[in-house]
């Protein structure tokens, strides 16, 4: 009896340590699957990264492409602007007062004193006189009001140095309310003039309604 007391003893001992070594097992593998688990999200969470980063890195490349870009237009605008002149004015007969102005006994030009642009500096209100500091081609305009008497008597021209380009004028009929102008469109070197020439004993008429004016610009260079 006592020898079958102590094999029952020694096999369930040994049912024992065996039922433990089944749950060790089983634990281990648990934890061996969790671990693999964990590396897979973050293995997954380390790919989305790497992408985001890829399409950053894209985004990035592009705009840096569109800011050299940038940079290349406004460089080559600052050339065009820098490279051009800017050469513009526009000025009336009077800044003050009204009435006639002549006549004289020789052909005079007509000094234009209310300025309202003078880009460039090309025009010079004390002498009426228009100086191209740089060839090229030009537009002036010109317009005329004639004298406020019975009898018309006006007459200006616009010229080149001492070229008669062409002329407005008013020397007949019986209305004192009339107005013209002309207009050209002519190359010039540098140091060549333009201005507005009221002919010998001629007049016109202007008030601060400033219908006598003078205007010219650059349209290119040559």
């Amino acid at each position: 009896m006592e020898k079958i007391a102590v094999l029952v003893l020694v096999l369930g001992c040994c049912f024992c340590v065996a039922d433990s070594n089944e749950i060790e097992g089983q634990n281990s593998e648990s934890k061996s699957s969790c671990d693999m688990c964990s590396l897979t999200t973050i293995a997954l969470n380390v790919g989305k990264l790497g992408e985001k980063v890829a399409n950053m890195a894209d985004k990035i490349t592009f705009l840096e492409t569109k800011l050299q870009n940038t940079d290349r237009e406004v460089l080559e605008l600052r050339s065009l602007i820098g490279g051009t002149p800017q050469v513009a004015f526009s000025a009336a007969l009077r800044d003050s007062g009204s009435g006639d102005i002549g006549p004289f006994t020789t052909a005079t030009p007509l000094k234009y004193k209310k300025i309202f642009s003078n880009y460039g500096d090309c025009y010079n209100p004390s002498t009426g006189i228009f100086t191209a500091t740089v060839s090229g081609v030009y537009f002036f305009r010109f317009s005329m009001f004639n004298n406020l008497s019975p009898t018309p008597n006006s007459v200006v021209s616009l010229k080149k140095n001492d070229e008669r380009l062409t002329s407005v004028w008013d020397t007949k009929g019986t209305d004192s309310n009339d107005m013209g102008s002309n207009a050209v469109v002519i190359p010039l070197k540098a140091g060549d003039t333009v201005y507005v020439e009221l002919q010998e004993n001629r007049l016109v008429y202007d008030d601060l309604m400033y219908y006598n004016t003078f205007s010219g610009f650059l349209l290119f260079t040559m």
